[in-house]
């Protein structure tokens, strides 16, 4: 079983910036597609992104893409957020997620599909 424990959230002005780091510890990682949601007070857990093993495919939802990218590094056992350009509407608690991928390509954007979540890091934006 992977475990999953996230860090480097905080608060911070909007425009600004941070990473999101996720470790992973226990069995293999290496072939686990990643991927990474939020939940805002009083919302549903919306998805945010998601890399393949292989790292070579990511998937970003529409309110991230160009501010935010997701990568792993398989030799650390960790997969980062880079947020960039955040706004205030960013605010929420992050969770990565983890799961068997299928394919070296595969990506997952559905919170059903992943097995293993972090405990969630809290990022907060401020206007």
């Amino acid at each position: 079983q992977v475990q999953l424990v996230e860090s480097g959230g905080g608060s911070v002005q909007a425009g600004g910036s941070l990473r999101l780091s996720c470790a992973a510890s226990g069995r293999t990682f290496s072939t686990d597609a990643m991927g990474w949601f939020r939940q805002a007070p009083g919302k549903e857990l919306d998805f945010v992104a998601t890399i393949s093993w292989g790292g070579g495919n990511t998937y970003y939802a529409d309110s991230v893409k160009g501010r935010f990218t997701i990568s792993r590094d398989n030799a650390k056992n960790t997969v980062y957020l880079q947020m960039n350009s955040l706004r205030p509407e960013d605010t929420a608690v992050y969770y990565c997620a983890g799961r068997n991928a299928v394919r070296a390509t595969s990506l997952y954007a559905r919170a059903a599909e992943y097995r293993t979540w972090g405990q969630g890091t809290q990022v907060t934006v401020s206007s």
